[in-house]
């Protein structure tokens, strides 16, 4: 497939760093969002102000991982002294536009983080308990059929979008 339209991920599983697949996940995944540090630049030859980003500086980030019930492995992912890495390898279904087929790219979210938050959810007779882990990300890499498309390294001083080193000068000037 050239060019495609992006539809659905269509399955996901995710693993802990031993690659075992976690258990008791439910169906959905909140991701981190990236909000770019950034200061005000003003003055002369500035009309007004501009909110400019720090070029690989983001403010914390979270992903909530929900779990259907409370299970061994959300517990796992407790410990502060040896934050766990999660990859999360998703099939995502696309559609070529010039002849309707329908194909498969790969997907890969590898996460480091430590656990900030844990809500152990609530115990109701017949249902689902959803208790929650929050991690605060220390690294992302996600990777769009086979290729890095974002690689965030907050204590590795690595930041690669789309396979550029956006750092690459500054960590030559330091």
């Amino acid at each position: 497939m050239g060019m495609v339209i992006p539809e659905v991920l269509n399955h996901y599983n995710v693993y802990n760093d031993r690659a075992k697949k976690l258990i008791g996940i439910s169906g959905e995944i909140e991701l981190p969002e990236l909000e770019a540090l950034t200061d005000t630049i003003e003055g002369a030859g500035v009309l007004g102000e501009i909110e400019d980003p720090v070029t690989g500086q983001f403010s914390s980030m979270k992903i909530k991982i929900p779990f259907s019930v409370l299970y061994e492995d959300l517990f796992s992912l407790m410990n502060t002294t040896k934050p766990p890495q999660l990859t999360l390898r998703a099939s995502m279904q696309c559609m070529d536009p010039t002849t309707g087929v329908t194909g498969y790219y790969p997907v890969k979210i590898v996460v480091r983080g430590k656990a900030s938050t844990t809500s152990l959810g609530k115990v109701v007779k017949g249902k689902k308990g959803e208790p929650e882990i929050e991690l605060e990300v220390l690294y992302i890499k996600i990777m769009i059929n086979n290729k890095t498309t974002l690689e965030l390294d907050k204590l590795n001083f690595k930041f690669v979008l789309n396979g550029t080193d956006m750092l690459a000068k500054i960590r030559s000037q330091v």
